[in-house]
């Protein structure tokens, strides 16, 4: 049993199939691991004990189900998500107590795939964050360097995932926060397209950006609970009808890369990337090239644009889902209040953190009136030629390949007295949500000065998964495997 935690989900669900192993047995090795390392990891917020050891049991007695593909296998999901009897704060004071009466579309999947859900991962308050600095309960570490951040939002999700508190953790992607916690974790990270996994209880941040990915060890792994939780959602007016494609079963035919065309943006290779990243990143694309790879330049020339333009929509649209969070119809309401004026404000300033509020009234002010079409307009009209970079460059390639982030994983405390410093460190992820298409971090190796992990990202263009999921299942058996993270 005390081996468990090193096995990836593939591994542990086919032991469940057959019966080498019970579904009690693999949630009380996650149990137990989570005992061990999560009071220095910090990367839960909640834990399902004695409930899901029962529901374990229950599933045992049933017997193992070929229709149910993750039967028996425990998994984490970010605080964002609703869970039927299980809290979901969103990392926020003004949620503490809400415990939801239904599960997100995402969620009920899993369930309904007889996967196990653990517990509730850490992560920075309302997705705004890219360190899980920003929690209102604790800062999460990373697995690899306690004294280093595990990226964010979803960096609880990417260091339980990491340290094996779990096989999988289903996190959240806004700007990046699948991706970049990902790359810091070393682990593989998925952000589908836009519309491919319902929103559905999911807690808005910004509605047009948000969406719902695994985070895996591996890319398999990635690529069964997609599986899952991929498809349509009649009550989401976002989710898109479109078939789900096989994602598994196209994995290993593709032992080579011949044929591909690997498109490397300039604007993802110069100024702002550590020597340690770029020198790990180039070794994979090198790799690719050996595999048989085109490389070939392309460019987006916008880039330089993508995180004014993020922060001003990101901004205004949360400032707009925020609203509701007001002491009246949800969220805590204050004790200290006098009148209805000061009901609002004391609920708001005492439930929300700093960088909340901050996002709030920025959002508020670029779609107030005299501002709205020099703020919130233009950097709609800039979305597009965002999106419509990524379209001309993918005429020309097959996917386009470049760092997750500039750097490694950053020291905690390092940047959360710049918050514009903060904002930098996602430039190579948001333009992605910017445009709605599918995006996949692969851990490449392990950064020379550093010794921490690096994500080489892969982008595809609409409902591209499979090919991203085939090149990067390829990249992956022939690069050098990440050793486990130095935990007990």
């Amino acid at each position: 049993m005390s081996q468990i935690h090193c096995l990836s989900l593939t591994q542990v669900r086919d032991l469940l199939r057959t019966r080498e192993l019970s579904a009690r047995e693999c949630t009380a090795a996650c149990l137990d691991r989570i005992a061990r390392t999560d009071p220095t990891l910090d990367a839960l917020l909640h834990v399902a004990g004695d409930e899901i050891l029962r529901e374990a049991g229950l599933l045992d007695t049933a017997g193992p189900d070929p229709s149910r593909p993750l039967w028996g296998v425990p998994i984490t999901v970010k605080d964002v998500l609703a869970t039927k009897g299980m809290p979901t704060t969103c990392g926020s004071r003004i949620l503490e107590n809400f415990v939801p009466v239904y599960d997100a579309h995402c969620v009920a999947k899993l369930r309904e795939a007889g996967a196990i859900i653990l517990g509730k991962a850490n992560m920075d308050e309302f997705a705004m964050g890219s360190s899980t600095e920003n929690s209102a309960f604790k800062t999460t570490k990373n697995p690899w360097n306690t004294s280093h951040v595990p990226g964010g939002s979803s960096g609880g999700s990417a260091a339980s995932v990491a340290a094996g508190q779990c096989f999988a953790s289903i996190g959240t992607d806004t700007g990046g926060s699948i991706r970049q916690p990902a790359s810091f974790c070393g682990i593989v990270g998925l952000k589908p397209t836009y519309g491919r996994v319902s929103r559905r209880g999911l807690v808005a941040y910004g509605s047009s950006l948000d969406q719902a990915g695994p985070m895996t060890r591996t890319v398999r792994d990635a690529a069964e609970v997609l599986q899952v939780i991929a498809g349509h959602d009649p009550k989401d007016s976002t989710s898109v009808n479109v078939p789900v494609p096989d994602y598994v079963g196209v994995l290993g035919q593709r032992e080579s890369l011949a044929g591909l065309r690997l498109g490397l943006p300039e604007e993802y290779w110069g100024k702002g990337l550590t020597p340690e990243v770029e020198q790990a990143c180039r070794t994979a694309v090198d790799l690719a090239a050996g595999l048989g790879a085109e490389i070939v330049p392309v460019s987006l020339p916008h880039t330089e644009y993508a995180i004014a333009t993020y922060y001003i929509l990101a901004m205004a649209e949360a400032s707009s889902n925020l609203a509701r969070f007001d002491g009246v119809r949800y969220g805590r309401r204050s004790p200290h209040v006098q009148d209805l004026a000061s009901m609002y404000t004391k609920s708001r300033s005492e439930g929300f953190g700093e960088e909340v509020m901050r996002r709030i009234m920025l959002g508020t002010y670029v779609l107030s009136a005299g501002y709205y079409d020099a703020y919130y307009k233009k950097a709609a009209q800039v979305r597009r030629l965002i999106r419509q970079d990524y379209l001309r460059a993918l005429e020309k390639c097959d996917l386009i390949c470049g760092p997750a982030s500039p750097t490694t994983a950053f020291a905690i405390g390092q940047n959360t007295a710049d918050p514009l410093q903060m904002y930098l460190t996602d430039i190579f992820t948001i333009s992605l949500n910017l445009s709605g298409l599918p995006g996949l971090s692969l851990p490449v190796g392990l950064g020379r000065d550093s010794n921490l992990p690096v994500g080489l990202q892969l982008f595809g263009g609409s409902m591209d998964e499979v090919r991203m999921l085939q090149v990067a299942a390829t990249l992956e058996a022939a690069l050098p495997q990440l050793p486990a993270p130095p935990l007990p």
